[in-house]
Order: C-alpha cells, then sequence, then structure tokens
C-alpha cells in the first residue's frame, strides 16, 4: 500500500474534518412543528437543511425554489425537498465577511425567458471588492449567457456592508441596495456608489427620469442617498410602493420608503450609537437635520434586519396585510401588522428556533418560506393562521 507523505496528510486533514463537519443538503425529514401566534397557529415546516449560510430564496413556478449559499454555490431545491448539487456558471464571489453570493430574484419575463437576477460581491484588485448585480439564463445545472448589469465603484477593502436586495417596480426598472461598506461618509458622497439605492432600466441602462440624471459630478443611476447596509427591500402590490430596510449601527435599524433624489441621513443623522462608546458617531449631529429624512420606522434596539416581504391579497389568511422581516440578531421572523401604509402592530415569530432569519418570500398562496442563515441552514415552509382559526 502506497504511504501519503506527512506534509500532504496535515495539509489535507483540515480540509476533510471540515468537509465532514458540513451537513450535506438534503430534503426535510423532520415531522412538522406548530407555534402559537396571535391569531392561531403557525404551522412549521422543514423543506431541506445542511445548507451553508443561505442568504436568499426565490419561489419557481414549478413549485421548486432556487436558493443562494453565501460562500458563492447557488442550488436547485425540488418540490419534494431534494437538494442539487451547485449550479454552474455562477459569477466569481469575495466570500469573506458579510460578502459572497447574495440575492436572487426571477425575472418579470421568467417564463418566457428563464431570466433570474443575481446579486453578490464582486471581487476586485489588490483584495477589494464591491456590490455587483448579474443576469444570466437558468438551465437544469447550469447557468448561461452570464451578464454584469451593475457594479458598485469604485472598488474597497474590508469584508462588510455590501446589502444587498433587488426588487422591481413593475414599470420597467430594477432597484439595487447595497451597503455603504463601512465607510459612513461615502453615504452622502454623490460621486461614488457606497449608501446609495439606485435604479435601472431592465436591460442596466439608466432612466432618463432618475432624479440625478441630468446632474453634474453626481452618479446618474442613484435614487436615494444616505443609507448605510440595505438588506430587505420590497414592492408593495397594493400600492406599487417600494419600502426597504436597513441595519442601524447599535441601535437604529429601520425602514424608509425611499423617494426620488431624497436623503436619508446617515452618519449624519440617527437613531443608532457608536458599537464601541454606546454614544453617537462623531459625524452624527443627532437625530434630524435640515433636508434629510426621517425613518418611516425605527428599531431602538437592532433586530437586525434582513430579507422582506408583503403577505397582501389573502383575506382568508389571519397574516393578511402584513409586512413580514427577518430578524438576524432578534432570531425571529418580524410581522408588522398594515393597515395601508400605516404599521399598527408588531408580532416576533419563530423565536424558540434560535436562528437568524435571512430572507423570507411569500407565495402566491399566501404560504411563507425563510432561510435561516447557520452553517446547518434550513429553507422552512411556514403555513399561516387562517381567518377561522383565529377567531
Amino acid at each position: 500500500m502506497q504511504r501519503i507523505p506527512r506534509l500532504l496528510l496535515c495539509l489535507a486533514l483540515p480540509l476533510m474534518l471540515n468537509a465532514c463537519a458540513r451537513p450535506t443538503p438534503v430534503a426535510g425529514t423532520a415531522p412538522p412543528q406548530t407555534e402559537a401566534s396571535r391569531t392561531g397557529e403557525l404551522r412549521i415546516e422543514t423543506v431541506a437543511s445542511g445548507l451553508e449560510h443561505p442568504w436568499a430564496v426565490a419561489l419557481l413556478p414549478d413549485g421548486g425554489f432556487l436558493v443562494t449559499e453565501r460562500p458563492g454555490r447557488l442550488r436547485r431545491i425540488y418540490a419534494d425537498g431534494a437538494v442539487s448539487a451547485p449550479l454552474a456558471g455562477v459569477p466569481a464571489v469575495f466570500a469573506e465577511g458579510q460578502g459572497g453570493l447574495l440575492d436572487v430574484v426571477l425575472d418579470p419575463g421568467f417564463a418566457g425567458n428563464r431570466r433570474i437576477w443575481l446579486s453578490y460581491a464582486e471581487p476586485g484588485p489588490d483584495d477589494t471588492a464591491g456590490t455587483a448585480v448579474a443576469t444570466a439564463t437558468l438551465g437544469d445545472a447550469a447557468l448561461s449567457d452570464l451578464r454584469v448589469i451593475y457594479r458598485q465603484t469604485p472598488k474597497l477593502k474590508g469584508p462588510n456592508h455590501f446589502g444587498s436586495r433587488i426588487a422591481f417596480d413593475g414599470r420597467g426598472h430594477v432597484f439595487i441596495s447595497q451597503g455603504e461598506r463601512n465607510q459612513k461618509e461615502l453615504a452622502q458622497d454623490l460621486e461614488v456608489l457606497q449608501g446609495k439605492l439606485v435604479r435601472l432600466k431592465l436591460d442596466g441602462g439608466i432612466p432618463a427620469d432618475n432624479p440625478f440624471a441630468d446632474g453634474v459630478g453626481v452618479r446618474r443611476t442613484i435614487w436615494s442617498y444616505g443609507h448605510r447596509n440595505m438588506q430587505g427591500m420590497a414592492v408593495d402590490p397594493r400600492s406599487g410602493r417600494l419600502w426597504q430596510s436597513e441595519h442601524g449601527p447599535r441601535g437604529g435599524d429601520e425602514i424608509n420608503l425611499p423617494e426620488a433624489g431624497k436623503n436619508y441621513g446617515w452618519p449624519v443623522i440617527s437613531d443608532g450609537m457608536d458599537y464601541l462608546t454606546n454614544r453617537p458617531y462623531a459625524e452624527t449631529r443627532g437625530r434630524e437635520a435640515p433636508g434629510m429624512e426621517r425613518p418611516y420606522h425605527v428599531w431602538a434596539k437592532s433586530p437586525a434586519l434582513s430579507g422582506m416581504a408583503f403577505l397582501v391579497g389573502h383575506p382568508q389568511s389571519a397574516w393578511n396585510d402584513s409586512l413580514l422581516l427577518g430578524a438576524l440578531a432578534g432570531h425571529s421572523l418580524i410581522r408588522l401588522s398594515l393597515q395601508g401604509d400605516r404599521i399598527v402592530a408588531e408580532e416576533r415569530l419563530l423565536t424558540e428556533l434560535h436562528s437568524r432569519i435571512r430572507d423570507v418570500r411569500v407565495d402566491s398562496a399566501g404560504i411563507v418560506y425563510v432561510v435561516t442563515d447557520e452553517s446547518d441552514g434550513k429553507l422552512l415552509r411556514l403555513t399561516p393562521p387562517a381567518i377561522a382559526e383565529a377567531l
């Protein structure tokens, strides 16, 4: 029997142990759980487990799913919970810290073009990176026709605050959220893209009615600015209005309804504090300032908001007219009850799972899907209580 050189064995052993320690993605086998909520019994089922830090889930028309894993893998999960091998053709990612493969959404014309959109931390020279968005055609085992639609420039060093979510307004535009790469002052600088919400045409072009489309010394893709790290975004199907959530520092997580050309204040105004001193940052003047927008809704204690989805148009559901948000540090799914645009109540769900809820999506039947951001991450199916159960 041929002997393995000791040096090679020493180098290979940690990798082998790491591979053995990481669960292999599998279909869910655990029996359904239930949880009491304010409106009745919530049913919780595991669709698949063993995912490595899943970041986003997209719902496919055939009942299956696409799930991104932050290290740079895109997997298909079939309706029966079976998990595919990683799909080929995914762009290279900067998989450090908060960077990696991030959002995945279906193109508005997916039924005809099989096009998907991905956001990710794109590596650059000299260990730099920046948020990017690409489109590709989805095949059975691979992506093809990959095209980069957007790149955050300049690329910077550091592993934090990439964002990023993708949302379509139904009028031929795509919104892309991102972070300020943990360089606070850049959020106020209109000559760079860090800390900006951008708006593009679906082909990557710049809409003529963007607020800075005719400006000089500004990035014409900018829709709004003064943002910190936007990891939740969704369009309200009832009104077509865009909602967006972002991480504050210590405290000050917020929801905004971003409007064209407006400044949302970071770091000049904030409800949050410096992590080290528990006092406002040196750049922060207070909670409001002329020409800057207050948050639409704010949390004094940060739940660490991530994915966002509306559950509307389902009058049979006790959760109808709700905004759902994943909470990472809060280890919960947050349900905000809505009356129009007004937030009238908050409920924390899934707290007994003690899991970081990274993304949330709602299907056409009002069933909710979430992914948990863990080394043994899960895709969960949540069946909300019906109106009859809540009476």
